[in-house]
């Protein structure tokens, strides 16, 4: 079993998660977070950090496409290790259905300098 990042993620993009995960296993898109599965421990502690339910274990139904994104993403995303802001106005997105159809972004994270 890994944990992986669903599209509850997407607008919001909180990071409480980022900074309890021991290994660093998470990266950062333009508006969501993934999780390495070849690097997740599985120990679970990211899990209830996350006040959006966006951190789920690999083992519920219908994960399969899930996992699948963690893993393509991760290996394109930039590392994240510390606690972020949130994204702007992500109440507004927290409870929104269908992000991944309306929101989701396979850009990664870019730094404004």
């Amino acid at each position: 079993m890994t944990y992986i990042v669903n599209d509850k993620c997407i607008k919001c993009k909180l990071t409480d998660c980022v900074d309890v995960c021991p290994v660093d296993c998470f990266y950062e898109g333009e508006n969501m977070l993934v999780i390495n599965p070849d690097e997740c421990i599985d120990c679970g502690v990211c899990e209830p950090e996350c006040p959006i339910d966006a951190i789920e274990p690999d083992t519920n139904p219908n994960t399969e496409k899930l996992v699948l994104l963690n893993k393509e993403l991760s290996e394109k995303w930039p590392n994240i290790s510390k606690k972020k802001e949130p994204m702007k106005e992500w109440e507004n997105f927290k409870d929104m259905k269908d992000k991944m159809e309306r929101f989701f972004s396979n850009k990664a994270f870019v730094e404004k300098k």
